[in-house]
């Protein structure tokens, strides 16, 4: 674990010095060099029909180095006035990704460019088209929260259909990895007009984006062990992507419909006068503060995991 440690504490904003030394010493001796969109690929086995994906910029607003501490298996930054994030998101990923490479899994790897600025480096790849494109049946992105998630929708629409998400949680044998229509956006959506099944994983981090970040480190080594040892064959490829599914439709058909403007504002006041009943309402509806904070878009981290003994720090 300690590679992934010292790869954290690398501060990432996109364009950095920090991020082109992080590059240098982590991606390159891999990968090569970038293509002209600043995106890493690289391509392991025979006309592989997986890719892989993460992206190396995080939303630190300064560069430089992060002093890191280490509680009982969880890591985080230790002094939150000198840093605004641990930027587990997407390191972890990164981390995962390489592990991966080193075992010989086959698949297409790609670390991203500027996705935490609009996921710039996979749309223009996307839209370059590369040879190897044309033969994957799935992207998975590892740029999820939790431990839990197989993302099947990005932004309200279907990216992943329910039988890859299963078939995905018993190839790993990791039955708490679950279908969530929840996603929000990450690489794998730019993919999802061509490619069948575009995901998003759970990889152990929790509060991203903010100073109380953490990343659960045996979760993290639990999953790497677990992608290497997977039976991909047992992959089932199901969406057609170029049928066009919004969870809104799926609600309408049960008698929801979009909130319009007044429903909005109403809501609104309803929140305010009752903001005691509505937080219980989501307890009770399996909604966390990671969750809402996250598919809301709101950069507020005043509660964050925390590990049940707290009685064992390192510092890096």
């Amino acid at each position: 674990m300690y590679s992934l440690i010292e790869m954290l504490r690398y501060k990432r904003p996109e364009g950095s010095d920090t991020q082109r030394e992080f590059c240098n010493r982590f991606l390159e001796p891999m990968f090569g060099l970038p293509d002209r969109h600043g995106n890493y690929t690289l391509s392991v086995g025979d006309k592989p029909n997986l890719c892989f994906t993460a992206h190396h910029d995080t939303v630190h607003r300064t560069d430089g180095m992060q002093q890191l501490i280490v509680t009982n298996d969880v890591v985080s930054v230790a002094d939150s006035t000198k840093s605004n994030c641990l930027g587990a998101d997407c390191t972890t990923g990164i981390w995962l990704i390489l592990n991966m490479i080193e075992a010989g899994i086959a698949g297409v790897y790609v670390i991203h460019a500027a996705e935490e600025s609009g996921c710039k480096g996979s749309k223009a790849l996307v839209d370059d088209h590369p040879m190897w494109l044309s033969s994957v049946d799935a992207v998975i992105s590892f740029d999820r929260f939790g431990d839990k998630s197989v993302i099947t929708h990005q932004m309200g629409m279907r990216t992943a259909s329910e039988a890859f998400a299963k078939s995905f949680s018993k190839a790993l044998g990791m039955p708490e990895l679950v279908a969530d229509d929840g996603g929000s956006y990450t690489d794998s959506n730019e993919y999802s007009g061509v490619v069948q099944e575009c995901t998003n994983i759970s990889v152990g981090y929790y509060g991203q984006h903010g100073v109380n970040e953490t990343q659960d480190l045996k979760y993290a080594e639990l999953l790497a062990t677990a992608l290497v040892c997977a039976d991909w064959s047992q992959l089932v490829f199901d969406r057609d992507p170029s049928v066009k599914e919004d969870l809104w439709e799926d609600f309408s058909s049960r008698g929801f419909s979009k909130p319009d403007e007044s429903n909005i504002q109403a809501m609104k006041d309803l929140i305010q006068d009752h903001p005691q009943k509505i937080a219980e309402l989501l307890d009770d509806w399996g909604i966390n503060y990671y969750s809402l904070a996250e598919e809301a878009h709101i950069d507020d981290s005043r509660y964050y995991y925390e590990s049940v003994n707290q009685d064992k720090s390192y510092y890096w």
